[in-house]
C-alpha cells in the first residue's frame, strides 16, 4: 500500500452525532456556536488584516514553481534533513546538472 493514502472524511453515525452534540452541550466553558452566531462569522483576515502575514512579490524573482513527482524514499531522505528540504533538492539536481557553485 502506498505511504500516501487519501483523507476519508468519516461521518459520524447518529447515535454518535448526538453523543457528541450532548457533550459539547454539557461544556459551559465552550458550547456550541448557534445558528446565528455561524451566520455572523466571517474570514479572520477580514476580522484581523492587521494581523495576517502575507507574502509580497518577489524582489527580484529567481525561482519558478514547478510540479515534479518524486519517490516516496526520496521525498522522505531531503525532508528527514528538516526546513529547507526544497533548497537541498535544488542543490542537490544543480550538482547533477554540472551547476553547483
Amino acid at each position: 500500500m502506498s505511504e500516501y493514502k487519501r483523507r476519508r472524511i468519516v461521518i459520524p453515525t447518529p447515535e454518535e452525532d448526538a453523543a457528541i452534540t450532548a457533550a459539547a452541550e454539557s461544556d459551559p466553558d465552550n458550547p456550541p456556536l448557534t445558528d446565528e452566531e455561524m451566520r455572523q462569522m466571517r474570514p479572520f483576515a477580514e476580522v484581523h488584516p492587521d494581523l495576517v502575514r502575507r507574502r509580497g512579490p518577489q524582489k527580484a524573482p529567481t525561482k519558478v514553481p514547478v510540479t515534479i513527482r518524486l519517490d516516496p524514499d526520496v521525498v522522505r531522505h531531503f525532508k528527514s534533513g528538516g526546513p529547507g528540504w526544497h533548497a537541498r533538492i535544488n542543490l542537490a539536481l544543480r550538482k547533477a546538472v554540472g551547476l553547483d557553485h
